[in-house]
């Protein structure tokens, strides 16, 4: 299977008062024709600047892709003009953000937002991007179309207004879609019902997902393979079954850990100790060490490499690697 999108040594960061901050470090992954890829971690940890940094919606002067490729098809998007990463972005390469109501314009009608892409993109008359908007609506699962269309995000429910984001980003039917988060604050009911919307629209179209969460529920119904992010760095990846049936990083054993499973009944719901590093504080180490309960002398004072452990998985940790010599 072809890859689709190619990410080589991705580093993004920004500069704060107090100094710089690396939100991304050295990210490198692939995602292949039809494939979802799931990238997971705590809050912080760079998954949606990685995506964003894709994107090209890094703000400067603040905000900058430091260095490293990302290739779409064969072109590196780092290096094109921003009209070119405009006429792909929306295009080929599509985003679902993660709040919908502050990523909606609150003074244009659904339909006008809809329509926008389908105008610039596929270069669309109005009343036959209106007539497609409607179509739109109607596949993501939203009764009333044509009243909906004339609507405004506040008079929408929360799940509503997820389902527009989403016809927003496959109105041209994107080669890849990327979803930062589309199920934060629903309800379980409207999280299955958007979840199995996007497996639909992924089979029919063969397009590939890169879905950003940190729910391990989510990532177990979606995912063909799964990115383990932690303070910026990639700590583990690989197949999806393998990576939950055999958990190799301290950190993807914790987080698993802290998934609570029905009919199992605790005392206790396990959660990983200790806080994630300030990112103005990293030193050269495992940024993990201070949490973990296997930290030996080594993991406080460099950094483990990522390293292929089994036949789909790698993992970047001092436990699958041996000490060298000199330290």
């Amino acid at each position: 299977m072809n890859s689709l999108l190619r990410v080589d040594g991705l580093s993004t960061h920004f500069e704060m008062e107090e100094g710089k901050v690396k939100a991304v470090d050295d990210v490198s992954f692939r995602i292949r024709e039809g494939e979802t890829v799931c990238i997971v971690g705590e809050s912080g940890c760079g998954k949606s600047v990685t995506a964003m940094s894709i994107m090209g919606l890094v703000e400067e002067p603040g905000g900058k892709v430091a260095q490293g490729s990302i290739d779409f098809q064969g072109e590196d998007l780092l290096q094109l003009d921003k009209n070119t990463l405009r006429s792909i972005r929306g295009h080929e390469i599509a985003m679902i953000f993660q709040e919908p109501m502050s990523s909606l314009n609150p003074v244009l009608q659904i339909g006008e937002q809809i329509m926008e892409p389908l105008i610039v993109h596929l270069k669309m008359k109005k009343q036959q991007a209106r007539a497609r908007a409607i179509e739109l609506i109607k596949q993501v699962g939203i009764s009333r179309p044509e009243q909906i269309v004339s609507s405004y995000p506040h008079e929408l429910s929360g799940g509503m207004l997820q389902r527009i984001m989403i016809a927003i980003a496959i109105s041209c039917q994107p080669k890849l879609l990327i979803a930062d988060e589309p199920t934060t604050a629903l309800d379980v009911t409207i999280q299955a019902q958007i979840l199995d919307m996007l497996r639909e629209i992924k089979e029919h179209s063969n397009m590939s997902i890169l879905l950003i969460t940190h729910d391990l529920g989510v990532v177990a119904e979606m995912a063909d393979y799964v990115i383990v992010m932690y303070s910026g760095k990639i700590v583990e990846e690989g197949e999806v079954v393998q990576l939950f049936e055999n958990p190799r990083h301290p950190y993807t054993q914790g987080l698993l850990k802290s998934k609570p499973v029905i009919y199992q009944r605790r005392e206790e719901l396990y959660s990983i100790p200790g806080q994630v590093p300030n990112p103005l504080e990293l030193t050269p180490s495992c940024y993990f060490h201070d949490r973990c309960e296997h930290c030996r002398p080594i993991c406080q004072s460099r950094q483990p490499r990522l390293q292929k452990v089994g036949s789909q998985q790698q993992v970047s940790c001092w436990l699958y690697e041996e000490e060298p010599d000199h330290v």
